[in-house]
């Protein structure tokens, strides 16, 4: 039997569930049809990015490497800011059909790095750049070519190039004390 199975089995039979805490947050609620409101069924231009920072949500929340409760009652995700950007870096930026690219697609660098099913630990890893984040670069350079071109990423703003950029590693042990560490 495997540490994993022996903890489910083990966390089984007392009233607070360790799978009750989970990467139960999206990386991005903003642009969805849960959250569409609009006449046409155009979620992209009822919500899109730019509002995501000003709204408040009806049906969940977002945020870059977040957990939450099972119900989203009690969520937490962490906000970065390089000192350059017009706004804090709550959410991933991405862009869909209407702006150019292949389909709906998050502009960002970020890896889930380990995760197991009870999600007692999870290891996440962010890449933001010290440079203003490029969110207009990325929306000109996908809308400057066709669905025949490959897609304009971040890594080919040169946002990167120098290697100059914050990693930032989010650990989450579920432990007796419920640690959560981001570092």
């Amino acid at each position: 039997m495997t540490a994993e199975e022996q903890r489910l089995i083990a966390n089984h039979d007392i009233n607070y569930y360790m799978e009750d805490w989970g990467p139960y947050l999206s990386e991005r609620q903003w642009g969805t049809v849960r959250e569409d409101y609009s006449e046409n069924g155009d979620a992209w231009n009822y919500f899109p990015f730019e509002h995501a920072h000003k709204r408040i949500y009806r049906w969940g929340e977002d945020g870059i490497a977040g957990i939450s409760d099972f119900f989203e009652n009690l969520c937490f995700s962490p906000a970065f800011w390089n000192g350059k950007d017009p706004i804090l870096k709550e959410r991933l930026f991405g862009l869909g059909n209407k702006d150019g690219n292949h389909g709906e697609d998050v502009k960002e660098l970020y890896y889930y790095l380990d995760n197991i099913p009870t999600h007692y630990y999870m290891q996440f890893l962010y890449k933001y750049p010290q440079a203003a984040f490029p969110y207009e670069q990325l929306k000109k350079g996908n809308a400057e070519r066709s669905t025949f071109d490959s897609e304009y990423e971040i890594l080919d703003t040169g946002v990167f190039d120098e290697n100059k950029y914050f990693d930032f590693t989010s650990l989450t042990q579920n432990t007796q004390k419920r640690i959560l560490v981001f570092g």
